[in-house]
């Protein structure tokens, strides 16, 4: 396939970019004549793990179902892009832990929350700050950065990395780190 298997897992805030980040990995790979599969959070929520809240204990069997999942792509020698806040350490570590060493590639998409807010796609952060919606990460739930991650893409406020380039930042990480044959 030339390919080796292995999972990206792209996290950050709501509205950081990260499906953004994933279908443009996803395309670049594509286009290259690599196979892959895009996990994102937001679809994961409406089948497989559409019985979950969105409270502690319910976020963590989210991210520990998609990990299992994510594996399952990887063990087929597909790169699997999953697309999610995921905002525990423990539950990264706890997907991390299910595959071979480094075939789990952490991607922190580090946009300050300005950023996510002033984006807010979905209106999420104008409906949380507004107490519509409780424990929401980044307002009154937590988000705790990545302290090992693989990848770290940086925006600032007025100075955020297209989607191509950040795609771009990921394929060059998994070429050096022989993820990808011609």
């Amino acid at each position: 396939m030339n390919q080796k298997g292995c999972v990206v897992w792209i996290t950050g805030l709501s509205g950081s970019g990260k499906s953004t980040l994933a279908c443009a990995l996803s395309r670049e790979l594509h286009s290259r004549g690599h196979l892959t599969y895009v996990l994102d959070g937001d679809n994961l929520r409406h089948g497989l793990n559409r019985d979950l809240s969105f409270k502690a204990e319910d976020r963590a069997e989210n991210i520990r179902r998609v990990g299992e999942v994510a594996k399952l792509f990887a063990d087929a020698g597909l790169i699997c892009i999953a697309s999610l806040i995921s905002p525990y350490r423990s539950d990264r570590s706890a997907c991390r832990n299910l595959l071979p060493k480094s075939s789990f590639i952490e991607v922190f998409l580090n946009a300050p929350i300005e950023v996510c807010e002033a984006r807010d796609p979905k209106g999420l952060y104008k409906l949380a700050r507004a107490g519509k919606i409780k424990g929401f990460t980044g307002i009154d739930d937590p988000y705790e950065p990545p302290s090992d991650c693989e990848i770290v893409i940086q925006c600032k406020i007025g100075d955020c990395p297209s989607p191509k380039s950040m795609a771009d930042q990921v394929v060059s990480y998994l070429e050096v780190n022989g993820f990808l044959h011609e």
